[in-house]
């Protein structure tokens, strides 16, 4: 199974899918003409909105969730797996993967605002419901719901509940051994994993709201607590940034593992760490209360340097400068020590995609306090990314039970993603990876060609820029009329302008 799992991995994860991700980015980035530069300043302001009602969320929580998304493992592990398997090298591309990677966060998350609806008491939406909406092919909202439900309701939650349980083991080690029905796991391993699903199965139960509230307070203090940490580091070792940095970009293109490698390594784990064109942040766009669905499409774009140029950076600093990391091969075995080594600086025998590289750059500057704040970082890391990956489950759930209306699928996809949680704890990090990374390249397939062909046949987001740059310049409220502008089944703006023009008639 491991080694299906493996060549499939391969087939999904080919150059194509690397160099369509890149060059989508490419191309939203031209034709809004860098709307990720440009409007950084409103990205800023629009982060201050905290406006709600009972049927959404404000923009920041709505940011706060598709962070918890973003804001994961792959800031820790994955990040110390693309210097593992990519060199240095592959750092910049995953600054590159963010950078233009912010261009089609705007372009998924504005479209997830424009085709979003009401459905019992709370707006939704996402690439399912503007592949419907918009492009008329319900096949293809079905297809990427479908891809969704698998990506981040069964093969995702593993990864970062996996990242947990070989933290706790870092910290604590093993305890005592117990037989489960998973194989002989550590009592540490097993209290940790209790902890997560008694609090998960209290917060998903919540609904949206409840997960909005707990990753608005979380994800800052995380995010912050995280960064601070890793400036200590730097400013403690100023003398050895200058080589650093010249290292990632002398290695970004004579890799010491080989050019493809390191950009295959960047941009795989650049995408996912930041989710842009995967087609998970549209979720928590959608759920947003905002007068223009460009504010929103900025306030994701801004999501993905948050998690890629602030969290991604810091630790991938704190790795190179300590020199705590080893490059290898894929193909090396650390029990055998078969394959190859490219580069040692520590123990063969240390899991390169784990959260290990990250401790211990940690514990070699604070001791004892910096592996156990890794570990915690890495609790809420993954903890708060399981919640994002089961609100994205739970509306394309909706979405395919809107003919059925029954309530059960949702409280089964919620026991199968704790189930998921459980196993991915206890089992052996690269196999859940390997899955991990088909969950999101199946999402990252159907979304980037998806939103090409709404661009080529409708262009309903530079519409929508235009339109809310235009109300910039003139200094006036903003508002949005889809129908003006020609975008057509954008129901949810048509009735609340119409709604609006009552009020004020009266």
């Amino acid at each position: 199974m491991e080694g299906f799992i493996s060549a499939l991995n391969g087939i999904i994860w080919s150059p194509a899918l690397i160099y369509l991700c890149l060059g989508a980015g490419l191309f939203y980035s031209i034709l809004t003409r860098f709307a990720q530069v440009r409007h950084f300043k409103e990205m800023c302001k629009l982060l201050l909105n905290n406006t709600e009602s009972d049927k959404g969320i404000s923009s920041f929580q709505a940011l706060a969730v598709s962070l918890s998304g973003r804001v994961g493992v792959g800031n820790i592990a994955g990040v110390a797996a693309a210097i593992g398997f990519g060199g240095p090298g592959a750092v910049f591309w995953m600054w590159v993967v963010a950078f233009l990677g912010a261009s089609t966060a705007y372009v998924e998350s504005t479209l997830g605002q424009i085709y979003k609806v009401e459905e019992n008491g709370q707006y939704r939406g996402g690439p399912a419901y503007y592949f419907e909406r918009c492009l008329g092919w319900r096949w293809l909202g079905i297809l990427f719901a479908i891809s969704a439900i698998i990506g981040c309701g069964i093969f995702l939650p593993g990864v970062q509940a996996n990242a947990v349980g070989n933290a706790v083991t870092q910290v604590f080690g093993d305890g005592n051994m117990v037989v489960t029905s998973f194989g002989e796991v550590g009592t540490h391993k097993l209290i940790a994993l209790a902890v997560i699903l008694i609090v998960l199965a209290f917060i998903i139960f919540g609904g949206i709201k409840r997960i909005a509230h707990f990753t608005q307070i979380v994800v800052p203090f995380m995010a912050l607590g995280y960064i601070v940490l890793a400036l200590i580091v730097v400013f403690l070792n100023l003398d050895k940034v200058p080589d650093v940095f010249s290292m990632i970009f002398t290695d970004a293109f004579t890799a010491q593992a080989g050019f493809g490698a390191a950009i295959g390594w960047g941009v795989k784990r650049g995408i996912y760490s930041n989710e842009a064109g995967q087609g998970t942040g549209p979720h928590a766009a959608a759920a947003a209360e905002v007068d223009h669905p460009s504010q929103q499409g900025l306030v994701q774009a801004f999501s993905v340097y948050v998690d890629t140029l602030f969290v991604c950076t810091a630790t991938a600093l704190m790795i190179l400068i300590t020199q705590q990391y080893n490059i290898q091969t894929e193909n090396f075995n650390a029990a055998t020590g078969v394959g190859t080594m490219i580069l040692q600086n520590v123990d063969a025998a240390t899991e390169v995609a784990s959260p290990a590289f990250t401790q211990m750059a940690l514990l070699s500057v604070f001791g004892q306090f910096g592996q156990v704040f890794a570990g915690l970082a890495i609790f809420f890391f993954a903890f708060t990314t399981i919640l994002a990956y089961y609100y994205i489950t739970e509306t394309n759930v909706a979405y395919l039970n809107r003919v059925f209306n029954n309530k059960l699928p949702n409280i089964v996809f919620k026991l199968l993603l704790m189930f998921m949680v459980a196993y991915g704890t206890v089992n052996s990090a690269g196999y859940i990876w390997n899955i991990g990374d088909i969950g999101v390249g199946l999402m990252a397939w159907v979304n980037v060609v998806g939103i090409l062909v709404i661009f080529f046949m409708y262009k309903p987001t530079m519409r929508c820029l235009r339109d809310f740059e235009e109300q910039k310049k003139a200094g006036g409220p903003i508002s949005f009329d889809p129908v003006k502008l020609g975008i057509k089944n954008a129901t949810f703006w048509e009735k609340r302008l119409a709604n609006k023009q009552q009020q004020e008639q009266k």
